[in-house]
């Protein structure tokens, strides 16, 4: 490019190029055989008969699809009430799993404290917790929600005791307890177990069934919660507080008669209940008359009681049971010489001897 003087830039830009012709060139640079489209009778034979299989393939295909969904829409769901649905039916598996899991967990943890059928002070032998196999607390009180919190927080959830004895069971606690979520899951599905189905008692370990050792039968037992039970009309669905229960009368003595009211002029002997152990494992009385036995119980708001047995061990007298901390006095009748084992029923590891000489 150069430059004139005499014109003004921009009529000096931009340069103009001369034209360029392109250079000839084929479109295609193969062979016109290469580039034929027409088919040849066998070929064209040959097609037909690749799209005829390939219909008949496609067809195949889809009666297979249609049958596979048919059939597994009859197992999956089962409709018109032909089946049980296969993801009810493992629930209900799984259900039952669950529940003889949580038998096993109930027997090892929860049987010494509630009773082996779950009927506390009033099972064989006697539980020192309350009974939890009742239907008006299974109706609503022991619900999944209740019984989950129980498990997390302790014996402090119920009643708003901070010193019950039962501990936390949950490892989600503060502190952690012994039960895995999983554990915590089957235990209370054992204890809402409905009443109508039988289920099966397994070996712990192996989880095969355990054997009657003297039929030889698979030994079973039935869940607690009646499905038909229904509180009378006006009753609150919630019990009072469970420490109620062991607030029961004395027992009468052994002629049957109700216990006699305390004589000032008899003999006392002291019983002391304190950091769930008695102070005191020996009592001395007089044989053949009656005494007035004190109950002191330190330990506030646990329930105590004091129950005798004879040298057979029958029940000769058993006392009121009542929370600390208080003291209370109950006569008793007389005794013949002997030793005499007492107990409380509430604490079964609380025991003594008392001598009539």
């Amino acid at each position: 490019m150069s430059d004139t003087p005499e014109r003004e830039p921009e009529q000096r830009l931009p340069v103009p190029r001369p034209p360029v012709e392109p250079a000839p060139v084929e479109r295609f640079t193969s062979p016109p055989s290469a580039r034929s489209v027409e088919l040849t009778p066998e070929r064209a034979a040959q097609v037909v008969r690749q799209s005829s299989n390939a219909r008949w393939v496609g067809f195949l295909a889809v009666i297979v699809v249609i049958l596979f969904t048919t059939v597994y829409w009859f197992y999956e769901l089962a409709p018109f009430g032909f089946l049980e649905p296969r993801l009810d039916a493992e629930a209900a598996s799984q259900q039952v799993i669950s529940v003889e899991r949580g038998y096993n967990l109930y027997q090892a943890n929860c049987a010494r404290c509630h009773g082996v059928d779950g009927l506390g002070p009033n099972d064989t032998p006697p539980g020192i917790g309350p009974a939890l196999n009742r239907q008006d607390k299974l109706f609503a009180h022991l619900s999944v929600d209740y019984l989950n919190n129980m498990m997390i927080a302790g014996g402090r959830y119920a009643c708003g005791n901070p010193n019950s004895a039962m501990p936390v069971w949950s490892n989600e606690g503060r502190p952690a307890g012994p039960l895995n979520y999983t554990q915590v899951e089957d235990l209370i599905a054992f204890i809402r177990a409905p009443s109508d189905q039988t289920y099966t008692i397994r070996d712990p370990e192996l989880f095969e069934p355990k054997l009657d050792p003297v039929s030889g039968e698979v030994e079973t037992f039935n869940g607690w919660v009646d499905v038909n039970y229904k509180p009378a009309p006006g009753a609150t669905p919630f019990p009072a507080c469970w420490s109620k229960e062991f607030e029961t009368t004395a027992s009468p003595g052994p002629s049957g008669s109700p216990a006699a009211s305390v004589n000032p002029n008899a003999q006392k002997v002291t019983l002391v209940a304190s950091g769930i152990k008695w102070t005191t494992t020996t009592l001395t009385v007089k044989a053949g008359e009656p005494f007035v036995l004190v109950l002191d119980n330190q330990d506030a708001g646990v329930p105590h009681n004091a129950q005798f047995k004879d040298p057979a061990g029958a029940v000769v007298y058993t006392s009121d049971t009542f929370n600390g901390v208080e003291t209370r006095e109950f006569p008793v009748p007389a005794l013949t010489a002997g030793a005499y084992p007492f107990i409380c029923t509430i604490h079964p590891t609380m025991t003594g001897t008392l001598t009539a000489q």
